[in-house]
C-alpha cells in the first residue's frame, strides 16, 4: 500500500504536462498517481502516456461526467485509492517538490486526525505568484473552521485538503454539490466534525487562477443552486452539532448568523458573476431573486462588490 494517492480528474490539457510533472518530482516517493479521464475532447491521454513513471495509474471515463457533476469524479479517484491517505489535484495546478514532505510532518504531528490542510500560493497562466491565501493556526475545531470560512478570512481549494482514505470513505466520500461549489468546505467540515484539522503554513500548493477553471467560470445558477445545499447542510449541522466546550462562544455565534453568513455566500457568488456583463447578469439575478430568496438589495451589494473584484483582478 502506498502512502499517498494523489489523484487527478483530468479534462483540460494546457497545464497537465506541468501538473503532472509536479507530482512526479516530489521528494517524498512512496505515492501512486491515479489520472482519471473524463472522456476529455483534449490530449490527456496522449500526454499521459509520456509519462512512464510506474506509480502512475491511468484510467478513463466511459462517458463524460462533466463540470455539474464533478464530485461523482473525485468519489471514483476515492473509490480506485491505495494509499492510506488521499489529495485531489486540479489538472491546472502544481505542487511545490515538499507538498507530500510538509503534510508528512503534519500528520506526524497530528496522526490521530483524519483530515489536514495547507497554506497556498495563487499563481497566473504563466505560473507567475499572484497572493498567499490566509493563514490559519495549527489546529482548530470544526466551529472555528466553519466560522473563519464564512466569515470570508479564508480562500481555499480542494487540492489544499489531504484525507485519511478510509476516513473519507466512512463519511460517505466527498459531499455532492453543483460544480463541486462548497463541496471541499463541506467534506472538510464533515471531516473534522469530531477532531478537528491541523494546518501548515507553508504554501506548498500551486493554484493556478485563470478563465477556465470552475471557480471562475460555470453556470451561474448551478452555483447558486449549490449554494442552496451548502445552506440546508450548515442548518442541519447546527442543529445536531455538540460543541466542545471550547468552541461553545463560535457555535452560538454560528447560530446567531447562520442567515446572514449564507446570504453573504448568496452575494459573493453573484457578484463573481456580475464581473463582466454586468447588466446582463442583474436582470438575470431579478428573474432568479424568487427561487434564490434574493432581494434586490442583494443584487444592488453584489454589483458593487463586483466592480471591486474586477478592478482588483486587472491590476
Amino acid at each position: 500500500m502506498p502512502k499517498f494517492s494523489v489523484c487527478i480528474p483530468a479534462y483540460k490539457s494546457r497545464f497537465l504536462e506541468e501538473c503532472i510533472g509536479s507530482i512526479l518530482a516530489q521528494s517524498v516517493t512512496d505515492f501512486e498517481l491515479i489520472i482519471l479521464n473524463d472522456c476529455s475532447p483534449e490530449p490527456v491521454a496522449q500526454i499521459a502516456a509520456t509519462f512512464t513513471d510506474s506509480r502512475i495509474r491511468y484510467n478513463e471515463n466511459e462517458h463524460n461526467v462533466g463540470a455539474v457533476r464533478l464530485t461523482d469524479n473525485w468519489n471514483k479517484c476515492l473509490a480506485l485509492a491505495e494509499g492510506e491517505y488521499i489529495v485531489m489535484m486540479g489538472d491546472d495546478d502544481r505542487m511545490e517538490p515538499d507538498y507530500l514532505a510538509e503534510f508528512s510532518a503534519l500528520i506526524a504531528a497530528y496522526p490521530e486526525l483524519d483530515v489536514y490542510h495547507c497554506r497556498s500560493l495563487v499563481i497566473d497562466d504563466e505560473g507567475r505568484p499572484r497572493q498567499l491565501t490566509p493563514s490559519c493556526p495549527a489546529y482548530e475545531r470544526v466551529c472555528d473552521n466553519i466560522w473563519h470560512r464564512l466569515s470570508q478570512w479564508r480562500s481555499q481549494y480542494i487540492s489544499d485538503f489531504m484525507y485519511r482514505t478510509e476516513a473519507l470513505r466512512q463519511q460517505g466520500g466527498f459531499y455532492a454539490l453543483p460544480l463541486a461549489w462548497g463541496s471541499d468546505d463541506i467534506t472538510a467540515y464533515i471531516a473534522c466534525r469530531d477532531k478537528g484539522i491541523a494546518h501548515t503554513n507553508r504554501p506548498v500548493f500551486n493554484y493556478r487562477s485563470n478563465s477556465l477553471s470552475i471557480s471562475s467560470s460555470g453556470s451561474d445558477l448551478e452555483k447558486m443552486r449549490a449554494n442552496l445545499g451548502y445552506a440546508q447542510w450548515l442548518k442541519d449541522f447546527l442543529e445536531t452539532h455538540v460543541p466542545h466546550e471550547t468552541e461553545r462562544v463560535v457555535y452560538a455565534t454560528l447560530l446567531e448568523q447562520e442567515t446572514l453568513f449564507m446570504q453573504q455566500r448568496k452575494r459573493y457568488t453573484m457578484a463573481l458573476s456580475m464581473r463582466y456583463r454586468m447588466a446582463s447578469k442583474c436582470w438575470l439575478w431579478y428573474r432568479h431573486s424568487k427561487e434564490f430568496g434574493l432581494g434586490l438589495s442583494d443584487i444592488v451589494i453584489a454589483a458593487v462588490k463586483a466592480r471591486g473584484l474586477r478592478k482588483r483582478l486587472s491590476n
